[in-house]
């Protein structure tokens, strides 16, 4: 199942210029996605990131793995609308290569295990077939 711009707003909360993803594919419902962004030259966060040599910052790219976790578990809930999905924590965080404009980026989620409201993921990052980026990052599915 692929989800477009518009139905990925319905089940995150994230909006431009905040929003990283721009369409997912929900592999294994609940547990396993991918999506896709890719970053135009024209980028707010270039212009001081950095002024001669523009690269994403790896907090943005952290912050798209995390996004697409929240669509792959929001997806398979029932009720989206009064919950939200919220941040806990990142581990093991590396960045590997830099991520410069113009670079369509896929981004792979997989649930690592899942207690109660909380859900531990791992994240991988690819330009092309290169891992640019990879980390663990835990998150709550809160009632708004």
């Amino acid at each position: 199942m692929i989800l477009y711009i518009e139905e990925i707003k319905k089940l995150i909360p994230h909006r431009k210029p905040f929003l990283f993803i721009e369409e997912c594919k929900i592999i294994k419902k609940g547990k396993i996605g991918e999506s896709f962004r890719t970053f135009a030259d024209s980028e707010y966060f270039f212009e001081g990131h950095f002024p001669d040599n523009p690269i994403v910052p790896g907090v943005v790219i952290v912050e798209a793995m995390a996004q697409t976790a929240g669509v792959v578990v929001s997806e398979n809930l029932i009720n989206t609308k009064d919950q939200s999905v919220l941040f806990m924590s990142i581990n093991k965080a590396k960045f590997r290569k830099p991520v410069l404009p113009n670079y369509k980026i896929t981004f792979y989620v997989e649930l690592m295990n899942n207690i109660k409201n909380v859900y531990k993921f791992m994240g991988k990052a690819y330009y092309n077939d290169s891992l640019v980026s990879e980390s663990e990052f835990s998150a709550m599915i809160t009632t708004k």
